[in-house]
């Protein structure tokens, strides 16, 4: 594993906009950076990746089998009581999730196995430009010859999501929602309703907002049409905290993501995996602040909240020093403490690896990169190559 630089296309841009990567730019720095890649073995790829992201999904899914009916877990979870009923009636169905992101601390041959950091299991972004705008790239730097022949990617995304569409047993018609003024997340949805409807689904926009909820229990949307399936790309915990969240166990309507991997994007499972599979080697130690064992890992710790996400209320001590912290609206649920893994760093940039789950199988690679140690909201997103 390397960061390699590279000259960026000088139409890129202009290559964005024609595939509807509207996103790729935050206001005063870009997101999408093409200045470099990360490159990678095929052993690295196989090895160190793809097989700790299929071991760990299992072990997530062995978690979910016990939590989702024991009080005590959902508890430590700081999950609502009701919405217990939810959770467990839609693991019972064996209700289909579509997709996922485990974040790894991993820096290549030599570094020891990569370490879950944590599970986008909910609602995880950067999709469409893992699927397919990084794929662009590679095959506009084979055509014109600024990237080695022969390279590849760990890259299965696109064909694997219209197949899980395929495959879930959905209704003909699957609503797609998320709040239509957050570019990232309209970019997301917008590119998952196309893949819908290359599976054959009607895959209309709703805005969150607009979604209600009628008489018989089905939510609706802003037309009161009924709704049978809904993708949501909006937290669980915060569905279960609004005004209808104890309608959603009742009601007749299945979500994407299920209920049930509420369970798995807690920062909270982080801790029960460890004391599931204590040592396995691409877990960190972990603890719930409230547990004296946390006691173990010392003076150096990563200290994250239950509910948080992009790095939010994050904090990092080293020897017992603050490394770095980063500010947000989480963490009056509690907290976990993790034994400190700090991400790699090329050339000055720290370098986090998100790969992806499709159904029950790993799918593609994404890497973002910052100069800060926490990964957040403003991380880069930087295209991979497979050589040799």
């Amino acid at each position: 594993m390397r960061r390699v630089t590279v000259p960026e296309r000088p139409n890129w841009r202009a290559r964005a906009a024609a595939a509807g990567f509207t996103f790729h730019t935050f206001a005063d720095a870009p997101y999408w950076d093409e200045s470099a890649y990360y490159a990678f073995s095929l052993a690295e790829i196989e090895d160190d990746i793809e097989a700790p992201t299929r071991e760990l999904h299992a072990l997530c899914l062995a978690f979910a089998e016990r939590a989702v009916r024991d009080a005590s877990i959902l508890t430590s979870l700081a999950i609502p009581e009701h919405a217990w009923d939810a959770i467990a009636d839609s693991f019972g169905r064996r209700d289909p999730t579509l997709y996922g992101r485990l974040d790894l601390c991993y820096g290549g041959t030599g570094t020891g196995p990569a370490k879950l950091l944590e599970y986008n299991a909910d609602t995880p972004t950067a999709l469409y430009e893992s699927a397919v705008f990084q794929w662009l790239w590679l095959e506009d730097g084979l055509a014109r010859g600024f990237l080695p022949a022969g390279a590849d990617q760990f890259n299965a995304l696109h064909e694997r999501l219209i197949a899980r569409l395929g495959e879930m047993g959905l209704p003909d018609t699957v609503a797609f929602a998320c709040f239509p003024d957050a570019p990232e997340d309209r970019g997301t949805v917008a590119y998952l309703q196309d893949c819908a409807a290359q599976a054959g689904l009607r895959a209309p926009f709703v805005p969150m907002e607009a979604i209600g909820l009628g008489n018989d229990g089905r939510f609706l949307d802003a037309d009161g049409r009924p709704l049978d399936a809904v993708f949501k790309l909006y937290p669980w915990e915060w569905m279960f905290a609004d005004a209808f969240g104890a309608a959603i166990s009742p009601s007749p309507t299945r979500f994407i993501e299920p209920p049930w991997k509420a369970v798995l994007s807690n920062k909270g499972m982080l801790a029960h995996l460890w004391a599931m599979a204590p040592g396995h080697p691409n877990l960190l130690p972990t603890y719930f602040e409230n547990d004296p064992a946390k006691a173990v890992l010392g003076t150096s710790f990563a200290k994250k909240p239950l509910y948080a996400r992009e790095g939010a209320n994050v904090l990092l001590v080293r020897d017992g020093a603050v490394l770095e912290r980063d500010d947000g609206p989480y963490g009056k649920e509690g907290h976990v403490r993790q034994a400190l893994a700090e991400l790699p760093a090329f050339a000055g940039r720290h370098a986090l690896v998100g790969s992806w789950i499709v159904g029950a199988e790993p799918a593609g690679l994404c890497m973002r990169e910052e100069t800060r140690r926490i990964t957040t909201d403003r991380a880069r997103f930087v295209p991979h190559l497979i050589l040799g």
